[in-house]
């Protein structure tokens, strides 16, 4: 396994510390949340940089800003405060099946038979997770869920499509304070603002927003950059599982045999993924500052 899909390993799996974290620390306001996660997350970034993004790219910033942390961050909340973290997670593993459509209609990049398979597979192992007894899915939660896994889907497709005019770090930190300012906008006009916050809340918004945003969206972004949205976009698959297990270790939730196979069958997509990434040409180069660069 290479760097960029190492990275893309380590943000997934970081992103599936969010849902037990939300449903154990957190309040329930998703637009504050996300606020304070957007901006929290991108103060480290600018003590680092201090970089400001080519006038002529700022509005694809701010639709990169809006699908990749501002509508993704608003609709995962809902959806992880609403449906069994595990639950939420597994839809969020949905992003594959809507990248590989968007990488063939926006990039004309066309999937390969292997590429197919593996995300069929891992979608088969996404259907037997659901199928656990007794529960009752919320209809927003899931809506939401499947929002957030398009939003990030296009989100990447379109990062892959346009590039990067500045350094990974300064890119991370403008998207993330564009996402702030739109989610604390939301929050205002919504009144999605809690009337005080106990010590495990601010213990949470401070986990959220450092371990599980800074660090997760830099190797997120590197790994795009470096493998292409549908090479690192299926390492998304990843996240159900960690949130299934711990579900499963400090909230009691336990996998049925059906889902035991299902995260089987999910882990297995991801493998032939990886094969049949090693097996492809190198991915299309990413144009950044009017030059194609590939590290």
């Amino acid at each position: 396994m290479n760097v960029y899909k190492l990275s893309a390993a380590i943000a997934a799996t970081l992103w599936g510390l969010t849902y037990i974290v939300s449903a154990t620390l957190l309040p329930h306001n998703p637009w504050f949340i996300g606020c304070v996660r957007s901006i929290l997350g991108a103060l480290p970034l600018f003590l680092i940089t201090r970089e400001l993004p080519p006038l002529h790219f700022v509005p694809k910033l701010i639709m990169l800003g809006t699908l990749n942390t501002g509508l993704f961050f608003g609709l995962l909340f809902i959806s992880a405060l609403r449906l069994p973290g595990g639950i939420a997670g597994t839809f969020q593993a949905m992003s594959p099946l809507f990248s590989i459509l968007l990488v063939w209609l926006l990039i004309g990049q066309r999937p390969t038979r292997a590429k197919v398979l593996s995300l069929v597979i891992g979608a088969l192992g996404v259907a037997l997770v659901l199928l656990k007894g007794n529960v009752i899915l919320d209809p927003v939660g899931v809506a939401a869920a499947l929002g957030s896994a398009l939003s990030v889907a296009c989100g990447g497709v379109l990062l892959q499509k346009w590039g990067q005019p500045m350094s990974l770090t300064g890119f991370t930190a403008w998207l993330l304070l564009v996402a702030g300012l739109e989610l604390a906008v939301a929050s205002l006009a919504l009144g999605d603002v809690p009337p005080s916050l106990t010590t495990n809340n601010a213990i949470g918004l401070g986990i959220v927003a450092l371990a599980l945003t800074t660090v997760p969206f830099l190797l997120w972004f590197k790994a795009i950059k470096g493998e292409g949205a549908a090479g690192a976009i299926p390492f998304l698959l990843l996240t159900p599982i960690v949130a299934f297990i711990l579900d499963g270790a400090i909230r009691g939730i336990v996998p049925t045999v059906l889902q035991a196979c299902g995260i089987a069958l999910v882990i297995s997509g991801l493998m032939v993924n990886v094969v049949a990434s090693r097996r492809m040409m190198r991915p299309v180069a990413i144009q950044q500052g009017g030059n194609l660069a590939r590290p």
